[in-house]
């Protein structure tokens, strides 16, 4: 067997020896790491989940098992970090925003909560929103043609005009201000105890302390150092260490 003929073989033994590795299914990684959490080996399964997620196979259920490895490791900043995530693809899953409630009550110390036009604003998407205020605008748009070709429904469709105008108006006022939450800064969440102060410098006075789990609105940020409040009598700096950012409230 000549020279080329080797070569060939030997790189063909190579690729049919990673095989293996390249078989490995989403639905297989999903059940190991799910087999971690099940031996208790909590952030085993934590890396495992991350892994998952970083290379593009990020489901609700990935993101909602995360969350619970990291809660059962004793890290609830990274729990909340995940459950959020989770609820951002599944807004209305149950568990999800059960889970995420019960983490966010055992954080101690100052945090910022949403309030309550956010946690309506919460119950649909971001495409969802997008979805039904074009629905609404269409329906509008098309009741309106249907009166000007055929007058005579004008009195039979008039409380639907109204209806679906204000239904319409609503839904898009909706939308702006869902698109302006997302495009909005990100949340910090505390990963550790940590010092909020008074500047982004080291040894600057104390602010206020936050504790793991904490939620705190970005305001700016400085080389390393995150500007954050959680009220308006709270603000301060952060080393950015500390903390995951995560998509808006």
């Amino acid at each position: 067997m000549d020279r080329n003929l080797w070569r060939a073989a030997a790189l063909f033994l190579l690729l049919l020896g990673t095989l293996p590795a390249f078989s490995q299914t989403p639905a297989e990684d999903f059940a190991a790491a799910n087999k971690l959490y099940y031996e208790n080996k909590f952030a085993d399964a934590a890396t495992a989940y991350e892994k998952l997620i970083q290379s593009g196979r990020a489901t609700t259920a990935v993101y909602f098992n995360l969350g619970n490895a990291w809660f059962k490791s004793g890290q609830l900043g990274r729990a909340i970090a995940a459950y959020r995530r989770a609820e951002r693809v599944a807004p209305r899953d149950p568990d999800v925003r059960a889970n995420l409630q019960f983490a966010r009550n055992q954080a101690q110390g100052p945090t910022s909560v949403p309030n309550r036009w956010q946690r309506w604003l919460q119950k649909l998407s971001l495409n969802e929103w997008t979805l039904l205020a074009g629905a609404g605008l269409w329906l509008c748009l098309g009741l309106f043609t249907a009166v000007q070709f055929r007058p005579a429904w004008k009195g039979t469709l008039q409380g639907w005009l109204v209806f679906t105008t204000l239904s319409a108006a609503v839904t898009c006022g909706c939308l702006g201000l869902a698109l302006q939450q997302a495009h909005s800064r990100p949340t910090a969440i505390i990963t550790q105890d940590a010092v909020v102060q008074q500047g982004p410098v080291e040894g600057s006075p104390t602010a206020f302390a936050v504790h793991d789990g904490a939620e705190l609105r970005v305001l700016d940020q400085k080389d390393e150092w995150l500007l954050v409040s959680t009220d308006p009598r709270r603000v301060g700096w952060v080393r950015r260490d500390h903390v995951l950012l995560a998509p808006p409230i």
